[in-house]
């Protein structure tokens, strides 16, 4: 990508921006490119979890493609969530945005935001990636599985319309992808450890085919989160659903 904000391609309507992106990439477009909608009908979230996108809100993908090999690329979706955590402090009377591992990011403790990243392989070699984000600005969902709530619920928070958040997410999307290009993972590491929800503390995570507990010791320098388990061994957990003290 180039230091300047991608341009935006904003639909009235779509079911999904992450499924326009896709089909974009491939057909062959490489972006950048952000693709917002005033409204989304079947937004997606991880493990194929329905994401509800309220009146007001925004949702959005960053189409875009890179040459790190998948696993390096996955960690744009740390980028995303400290880029969404800028955003939602920008906003608000102090900063108040934490960081989930992976990218779940939380204002005291509920979730204003999802991320989803896919990926794609361009005959080139290269992969496409599609970086789709939702941020409950006006309202949060009906039947949110966890604890929810949008910017606008905070006392002192400066109304955002769907086009300055995204303005003001596109341009720290750059400067966070031009340091991660220039650096690696080592600055985006340091400063998502400094937002960190849960570290020191108990946990259960939740891997599909399995669950174990231990407390949360911090990243990996890949990304994946260290836990510490009863037996005093050390698992790295790199995909997965992490709990603390929630139903």
């Amino acid at each position: 990508m180039t230091a300047d904000r991608p341009p935006v391609l904003i639909l009235d309507e779509t079911p999904s921006t992450n499924a326009e992106a896709r089909r974009r990439a491939e057909a062959g477009d490489a972006g950048p490119l952000w693709i917002m909608a005033r409204r989304q009908t079947a937004g997606r979230g991880r493990r194929g979890r329905a994401w509800e996108t309220g009146a007001g809100n925004l949702a959005a993908t960053l189409l875009c493609v890179t040459a790190k090999p998948p696993a390096e690329a996955a960690q744009i979706s740390f980028i995303a969530a400290l880029a969404v955590a800028e955003l939602a402090d920008s906003a608000m009377a102090q900063p108040l945005a934490q960081l989930k591992w992976p990218n779940d990011v939380l204002v005291q403790g509920r979730k204003i935001s999802g991320i989803l990243v896919e990926s794609g392989l361009r005959p080139d070699g290269a992969l496409w990636l599609a970086v789709g984000i939702g941020i409950n600005l006006q309202t949060p969902p009906d039947a949110a599985e966890r604890p929810a709530a949008a910017i606008a619920d905070f006392d002192g928070t400066q109304a955002l319309s769907q086009d300055e958040a995204l303005a003001r997410l596109s341009v720290r999307m750059v400067d966070w992808m031009a340091l991660w290009d220039r650096e690696g993972f080592a600055p985006i590491a340091k400063a998502w450890t400094a937002r960190a929800f849960g570290l020191g503390q108990a946990c259960t995570a939740r891997l599909g085919h399995e669950t174990v507990e231990g407390i949360a010791e911090g990243l990996d320098p890949d990304g994946s989160l260290r836990l510490r388990l009863v037996d005093n061994s050390v698992r790295r957990i790199s995909a997965g659903d992490v709990f603390f003290g929630e139903v």
